[in-house]
């Protein structure tokens, strides 16, 4: 998985946690065991009752064994949402 992270870097990424968490931000570094570096991040953060809230991280180190899906983001498309409006199950735990 790490030498296909190369293509991410200095990208704007989604990654979700395998405690179901949800980071943005931009992709800076990696190591071997997919640790990741990422710069300008935030946490969004789902409810059925409220709109997204977007948690500010600025840098942010995930840990590689926390990872469960890491993907680019079209930042035409997400600038285009309204988090106030989205409404959602926050994910759970991802079990393996």
């Amino acid at each position: 998985m790490a030498s296909g992270l190369e293509s991410y870097v200095n990208h704007t990424v989604s990654i979700i946690t395998a405690d179901g968490r949800n980071f943005i931000g931009t992709l800076k570094g990696f190591d071997q065991t997919i640790n990741l570096i990422l710069e300008e991040s935030h946490e969004r953060v789902y409810s059925t009752t409220t709109g997204v809230e977007q948690v500010v991280l600025g840098l942010h180190i995930i840990r590689g064994d926390n990872v469960a899906v890491v993907g680019e983001m079209d930042e035409d498309i997400d600038s285009q949402l309204n988090l106030a409006n989205i409404r959602a199950e926050p994910l759970t735990t991802i079990a393996h």
